[in-house]
């Protein structure tokens, strides 16, 4: 397991995806990833394309940068400025136990800006459920991904958000979940003009709320057979 020193994180302070819009976005190493992600090697969009040569290069060093100069870059970030943590990796950890120092160190670069990311961590490990909500209550919002209504009513009755990934032929906009939960599928995935830059629900919205997001990009097909078999 990679040691959290050993790790590079890269941040893009104006990135150029249509959907993101120009906010700054991050990259981290691929060891960031746990092995309960089900879309691992298995239709993650991250894995092909333009990204995936560039997060090969974060996790090979050969762009990024260790912790703590990453750390000060967001620092560095104006305040109330919103960014998005890792457009590809997922959060330090041992063994699927994430980082405590890590999370308290992103809170504490993170304080006075608006950052937000999504984990496919388990909250049945460690105090994993525990370092998430702390992230949460301390500003930086971490979105616990899911693949299932059930679990991502389970997250919410946990009082983490939640998003949820659904088939890339749902004609749905917004439904209920059998908890009464909110589902609204992703608005920039749902307009040529809108995007994360103006829209903020994955940093902030109701607490019931669950953003959906359509299977999307090459590995489509793969990430549709891994939602049916999760649901």
């Amino acid at each position: 397991m990679a040691k959290l020193s050993d790790l590079r994180f890269h941040l893009t302070r104006v990135s150029s995806n249509v959907k993101t819009g120009p906010i700054p976005v991050s990259t981290s190493s691929r060891a960031t990833c746990p092995a309960s992600c089900p879309f691992a090697g298995n239709g993650c969009y991250a894995e092909s394309g333009p990204l995936a040569l560039h997060w090969q290069k974060v996790t090979a060093a050969e762009r990024g940068e260790p912790l703590p100069r990453f750390l000060a870059a967001i620092a560095a970030l104006p305040v109330g400025q919103i960014w998005r943590h890792n457009q590809a990796g997922d959060l330090p950890h041992t063994a699927g136990r994430i980082s405590r120092r890590f999370i308290r160190a992103i809170i504490a670069a993170n304080r006075g800006r608006n950052g937000y990311t999504y984990t496919h961590h388990s909250l049945a490990i460690g105090e994993n459920a525990s370092l998430i909500r702390s992230a949460n209550r301390n500003g930086f919002t971490v979105n616990v991904s899911t693949e299932s209504e059930s679990a991502a009513d389970h997250a919410i009755a946990a009082g983490l958000p939640a998003v949820l990934a659904v088939p890339s032929d749902e004609t749905r906009v917004t439904w209920q979940t059998a908890a009464g939960n909110r589902v609204l599928v992703c608005p920039a995935q749902r307009s040529d003009t809108k995007t994360c830059a103006d829209c903020k629900l994955c940093h902030k919205r109701g607490r019931r709320v669950i953003i959906a997001f359509l299977a999307h990009g090459i590995g489509r097909r793969k990430v549709n057979a891994a939602i049916a078999a999760a649901t």
